[in-house]
């Protein structure tokens, strides 16, 4: 079911055909509910996107409809994630987008893991 206002989930996506094998990714992690990997155009030297196996086109999307388990399987598979990396220690940042405005690039809810050196801030002071 679609959450009002948001694009039907795109079967054809480049994330849903990397879960399916179709398109090759460079996998750092996988469970029964995420999947992280490389970005295959990294804005830092360590930028890993991890999404959840369900089709989810956004945080509303997934927050509505993921059940309780595939919510906590995912973000714990991006702690995980960070752990393994060894980030904590410096810092990292987590991003992720939802729609035109803020770039988004592919309709399957994901988190950037982004670390390796200082990010800046966020936005530019107003």
């Amino acid at each position: 079911m679609a959450v009002s206002g948001l694009p039907p989930y795109d079967e054809s996506n480049v994330f849903a055909r990397i879960l399916r094998g179709e398109i090759p990714c460079r996998k750092i992690y996988e469970d029964e509910h995420a999947l992280a990997f490389h970005d295959i155009h990294p804005q830092a030297p360590v930028h890993v996107l991890v999404i959840p196996k369900g089709p989810y086109v956004s945080f509303t999307d997934f927050s509505a409809h993921a059940t309780n388990a595939e919510i906590a399987g995912f973000f714990r598979a991006v702690g995980t994630v960070t752990r393994n990396l060894g980030l904590e220690a410096k810092g990292y940042r987590l991003l992720a987008n939802m729609g035109a405005d803020s770039h988004q690039e592919v309709p399957h809810f994901h988190v950037h893991i982004f670390a390796g050196r200082p990010l800046g801030r966020m936005l530019p002071a107003a």
